[in-house]
């Protein structure tokens, strides 16, 4: 048994794709399974079960990825605090986040942490979903996560950053635009552009739709809320979305973004494995994105500010 049995194992049940698994480590899925067959043959039990749409884990497996997830991402954490030892100055931060999230809550930070380091890498790596992003933290190798903040996972702490509340986006034209609230009774008849299938904040709305007897519509869905907020905007359907300064002034002339005041509000921020063993270049990449983000979202909706 090897490290690379593990690190194979581990993004194999991350990704329920042996031939997945295989691209990503540009190698071929015979031996990605050769790697899984030998921590099968050692530790003498199944660890993976086949099915038409991909692996899961066993029980048995399950147990051995809990416990490989997080001694592997302690291993990679520290060979990668030792390569920075090496290279003196230099160094990496590696964030996991959604398409979207520099654009809107990291952009002013980027640009002044580069100048305050400038011989230090920012290596971004985009997922789905806030899943993805606590599996990729578990799996090793990354230091920090942006996430939409929803119930606390093993291994992962969470810190809210920036407060959203949410709004409807609707085309100037419609018929929703000259209203100054969202409530309830509004939205028994829109026609709802549903927000990716695992995303928390789908999961919020779609729980808060579920208590309220709301049953809106839905036959277009996106994979972020940029694009949502387009599609709202062409006057294809009615998008309930975080509300974000970028989506405000000139760039979206024909958008309208109206409060749903009864709908709870959203958090957004860190996750990491644990604040204490992150490296004082990640600890201030965090701090440089949370300051940029209490001058850059109103008054009232930063946890700092």
């Amino acid at each position: 048994m090897t490290l690379d049995d593990l690190r194979v194992f581990v993004a194999v049940c991350r990704s329920g794709s042996l031939s997945a698994v295989a691209r990503e480590l540009c190698c071929t899925q015979s031996a990605v399974s050769q790697h899984i067959k030998r921590l099968e043959r050692e530790t003498g039990i199944a660890l993976l079960e086949r099915h038409p749409r991909g692996v899961v884990p066993t029980p048995a497996g399950q147990l051995l990825h809990s416990a490989a997830a997080g001694g592997l991402g302690d291993i990679d954490h520290a060979l990668r605090r030792l390569r920075d030892l090496v290279r003196g100055e230099g160094g990496s931060v590696r964030i996991t986040t959604g398409a979207t999230t520099v654009r809107h809550f990291m952009s002013a930070a980027v640009v002044a942490f580069r100048r305050q380091f400038p011989h230090v890498s920012l290596e971004f790596q985009t997922t789905h979903s806030s899943r993805g992003c606590f599996d990729a933290l578990l799996a090793g190798g990354l230091d920090l996560a942006w996430i939409t903040l929803g119930e606390p996972v093993r291994g992962i702490e969470q810190r809210p950053v920036v407060e959203l509340p949410w709004v409807l986006a609707v085309a100037a034209d419609d018929p929703l635009a000259a209203k100054s609230r969202i409530d309830m009774a509004d939205l028994a008849h829109i026609r709802l552009i549903g927000l990716p299938e695992n995303a928390t904040s789908r999961s919020r709305l779609d729980t808060w739709f579920a208590a309220s007897g709301i049953e809106p519509t839905s036959d277009t869905s996106v994979a972020d809320w940029d694009t949502a907020i387009l599609l709202a905007e062409l006057g294809l359907g009615h998008a309930i979305v975080p509300d974000l300064p970028g989506w405000h002034g000139p760039a979206h002339p024909h958008l309208r973004l109206i409060p749903v005041p009864e709908l709870p509000t959203l958090w957004t921020g860190w996750a990491v494995r644990r604040w204490e063993a992150l490296s004082p270049l990640a600890r201030a990449f965090a701090d440089t994105v949370e300051a940029s983000c209490d001058e850059v979202f109103p008054s009232g909706h930063g946890a700092h500010g």
